[in-house]
Order: C-alpha cells, then structure tokens, then sequence
C-alpha cells in the first residue's frame, strides 16, 4: 500500500496545511487511532496510526476471525452452566431446569436465524461494514453482562436474545467484510474462519466446565471478559480497506501526475468514445447513463460509466439461483450432522466409557484437530472449485457415519475406533465438505455478475448472501440437535449413526448442484489487488 503523491511531498517539503495558512483543528490522537466508523475526513492529509496495518488483509482476517472464535467460545463457555445458573443464580425449582435449559438455548437459535437475513440486508446498505460490526459489539457486551449478573428469567432471556443477535452480525456481516478483503483468495480465507470455528468448538466446553468445577459461576465469565476485551479492541482499531483508499490513491493526488494520466489516455478514450458514437444505440438495452449522456456532455465522462443491468428483486435473484440454493442446502445438512453429534457423543460416552465430562469433551479434538488444513483445502477450491470436493467430503463421511454403530463396548479397542473414526469424520465433513461450501456462496454470486454485470444493484448481495448462510447453519444445527437427540433416547446409538449417514448421502447428491471452477468466470480483484498473506507476515 502506498501514501498519495502530494502527502509524501508535503512532509518532504514542509507544506502542509498548516503552513499554508489553513488552521487545522486539534484532534484526540484517540480519536483518530479509533477511526469511528463510516468517516471519511475531508481535506485531512494525515492519515490514522498504522494505516497501512489496521486495513492490512492479514489484519481484516484476524479480526474477523477473532470475532467467530469470541462468539463460539462464549456459546460453548456457557452453555454447559446453565442448568447450575438456574438452580444456584436463579433459584429455579430442580423440574424446571431442563425445560428453560431448552428455552434459552431456542432464544438463540431463534434470534440467529431470524436476526442474520436482516442483518445482512442492512450491512449491503450501510455505507460501512465496520458499523453493524461496532453494533455487534454493544450486543456482545450486553448480553455478557445480563448473562453473568442476571438474578432472574427474564433477564436471562433478554441476554440471550442480545447474544444471538451479536452472532448475526458476526456471521454475516463478518464473512461479508471478508469477501470485499481477500476477493479471489475467498476459499483460503474461509479455511481460517473454519480453524477458528474448530478451535472455539474444541476449547469451550473443556474451559466452561473445567473454570466452574475449580472456580464457580462468576469465573467462567471472567474469561469471556478477557476475550471479548480484545474482540473489542481489534474491531475498535479495523479500517475497511475502501475507507483507507482515501489515503492511497485519492483526490490529492499530485497535479503533474493528472496531467500525465490524462495526456497518455485521452487519445485512447476519445477513439473509443467515437467508435461507440458509430455503432448507434442498442434499443433493448436498457437506458443508462453512459446511453442517456450526463449532464455535463463529457463524452469521455460518459465513457466511463459502465451499462448495468440490475435486477429487479435482486435478493429474490440470489435465492433463487440454484449454485446458491444448493451451498445453503448443503451447509444446513453438515450443521446437522454436527450438531447431531455434538448432542449425542457426550452423554454417550460418559454411559459406555464412564468418561466424566472434561474427557467427553476432549474426544471433540479427534474431529477439530484436521481442520487446520483447512486453507489448504480453500486455496484448492480456490482454483478447482467446491463441487468435488464437497461431493468427496460428503461421500466419503458415510462410511465412518455408519461404522460408529460398531463402538459399543467399554474397551481399549473400541475407544481407538472411536477416536480413528472421528478424526476421518474431522478430515471427511468438517475440513473437505465445509469449507468449500462456504466459499461456494462467493462464486455463486461472482458467477452470476459475470453474466450479467450489475445484477445485484449497487450495494451489492454479499451481506444478505452470508446472512442467509447463518440462518441455513442455525436451521440445519437446530433441527440435527432435536431429532438426534430423540433418536438417540429411542431406537438407540446405532440408528442415529445410520440417520446422520443418510443426511451425509444427501449432502453429497446436493454437492452436485454446486458450480463450476472460479477461474471460468471473472476474477473479482481487491481495490489494491493485494494478495493474501500465505502466513501471519503478512502485512502490506
């Protein structure tokens, strides 16, 4: 990234604004290293503290990827004592425990799968990212603070409302900064938000029931005190990359340098405005600017005004779309299966093992620990494609889905299945089926722009596209969570292994509707054309 002409030769020559005889306003250095949201000061040739780092891609994607782990780690941080909270904080009687148990885990599925589509819609009309996401912060902070203090039922209700929001706006607005980040590199990037989904899943549990067994209630929550702490703090200092462009490559750019862009492409632009003059209007395009002409009679302003086509419903246009269509299927059934066993795996050895609940927790790693290939396989799809490995992923989680049916026994050799057949099920589900499907979203609507420039309108559909996404994984996860768990209190251990196979068999028939390679259609670039740092060097 590079500082504007006139900015270096002001500082080289001393001739700033100040000298020039303009009075500046002294500003907080606070508020200017915070860089509030959607402000873009005019007339300001200095530019925020390390600029360059706080819109730097590797930056964007940690924080990003912070705050997925933040919201992961506090479900997971909590969830194992609420049943404590309602006899001990609440004073509820023993009966009531399991039913408001399962209302206060629905008051978050519930608002996370209502509340992304909404969220979603407002980032693509907000005119910054950062904002939803600052807002998502105050939703964090109060729901933390309701869940840790709450005396009473309403109160836990409210803050688990206020959390299931703060994930909406995690999740959708989140991947959407990400996507206007990383663009072509969308694959590679989402293998990181997989590892700190992994992560957040694996340590929770563990830490939740560990802190409490050692150190009661109010401590669990100290170490979402000290995680959020630093969620806020990276979202606080983050600077979009379009906002930076401000002091990349802005209007203070030098009058020499205008002069010679000008005279090295006018002769270019006049001979294809001329040709275009020639040709005549196409009448079933639609009107345009660059058709209708501007009102300065520039042709060569009109030249660069592109013609676009844009829908007329374009988030019915994105629901519809059958590679769309086909990923959110696809997510909702791997979130079913997850959270399938999620549900069942930790009753089911603490009964067959009589493993407490530390170790049922751990067996968790033998499926997060392959996750961390994750990039690995997104760069992949990157370049190939998420239909195959999707297909692949899907497919080849049957055969481990099954077998579980076969560890039954409190034995070293059954253990050792048990353990061999969740790390395939790591590599299998969550690492070749996952994370393509999540870059699957940006390709499908990259591929329809391609064919039909402008058909998302102006703001876009990456918010609403990853909005919807949430609401897919949070239906899907909602839906294997109950049936699992009835199955499992039913007909038993086996044929919950044979349900979740069959929704593995569906995902892979599903995976078949997914699109073709990205480098068929155009690359989407970055407003610097950065690429994506291979490692945590990589600032710009």
């Amino acid at each position: 990234m590079r500082f504007t002409k006139s900015y270096r030769h002001k500082r080289m020559t001393g001739l700033d604004s100040v000298s020039a005889g303009a009075t500046t306003p002294k500003r907080s250095r606070l508020l200017s290293f915070i860089n509030f949201p959607g402000t873009r000061r005019k007339n300001v040739e200095q530019p925020p503290p390390f600029l360059e780092f706080r819109s730097s891609t590797f930056f964007i994607l940690l924080t990003v990827c912070l705050a997925i782990f933040t919201d992961i780690l506090f479900y997971g941080l909590i969830v194992p004592v609420f049943p404590f909270s309602l006899l001990e904080q609440i004073g509820l009687a023993e009966n009531k425990v399991q039913e408001w148990t399962a209302i206060l885990l629905a008051c978050y599925n519930v608002t996370l799968f209502l509340g992304a589509p909404i969220v979603g819609f407002y980032a693509d009309h907000s005119s910054s990212r950062r904002w939803p996401l600052l807002l998502g912060l105050v939703a964090l902070c109060g729901s933390t603070l309701l869940l840790c203090l709450s005396k009473t039922i309403a109160l836990l209700v409210v803050g688990r409302l206020l959390q299931g929001l703060s994930a909406a706006i995690v999740w959708s607005v989140g991947l959407a900064l990400l996507v206007d980040t990383v663009g072509r590199d969308i694959g590679y990037a989402m293998g990181y938000v997989t590892i700190a989904m992994s992560v957040g899943l694996l340590i929770s549990p563990v830490i939740g029931g560990a802190v409490y067994e050692a150190a009661g209630y109010y401590a669990v929550f100290y170490i979402a005190f000290a995680v959020v702490a630093c969620d806020i703090a990276l979202r606080l200092v983050l600077v979009e990359k379009r906002v930076a462009q401000q002091w990349v490559v802005g209007p203070e750019s030098s009058e020499a340098e205008s002069v010679t862009t000008t005279t090295d492409n006018r002769e270019n632009v006049e001979k294809q405005v001329q040709a275009t003059s020639h040709a005549g209007a196409d009448p079933a395009l639609p009107p345009s600017p660059t058709r209708a002409g501007t009102s300065s009679g520039d042709p060569i302003a009109a030249l660069s005004t592109p013609v676009l086509n844009p829908a007329k419903h374009p988030h019915w246009e994105l629901i519809k779309n059958r590679r769309m269509l086909a990923a959110l299927v696809g997510i909702a059934i791997e979130a079913c299966i997850v959270f399938a066993f999620d549900t069942v795996i930790p009753l089911y050895v603490k009964q067959t093992f009589e493993w407490n609940s530390t170790a049922a927790g751990l067996i968790f790693i033998c499926v997060m620990v392959p996750g961390f290939v994750s990039p690995i396989v997104g760069k992949l799809a990157d370049k190939h494609g998420a239909k195959w490995f999707s297909v692949a992923g899907f497919a080849l989680s049957i055969p481990p889905l099954v077998c579980l049916r076969f560890v039954t026994r409190n034995t070293i050799e059954h253990k050792v299945l048990l353990c061999a057949l969740l790390t395939l099920l790591g590599v299998t589900l969550v690492t070749l089926a996952n994370t393509p499907l999540m870059a699957e979203i940006t390709y499908a609507i990259d591929e329809r722009e391609a064919q039909q420039p402008g058909v998302w309108g102006e703001k876009g559909v990456y918010g609403i596209a990853y909005g919807l996404f949430t609401t897919a994984y949070a239906l899907g996860g909602t839906i294997g969570s109950i049936t699992a768990g009835y199955i499992q209190a039913g007909p038993g251990w086996g044929t919950t292994t044979w349900y979740c196979g069959v929704w593995a068999a569906a995902g892979a028939v599903v995976s078949f509707w997914l699109g073709a390679r990205p480098d068929e259609v155009p690359k989407r670039q970055r407003p610097d054309d950065e690429e994506l740092p291979a490692s945590t060097s990589g600032v710009m």
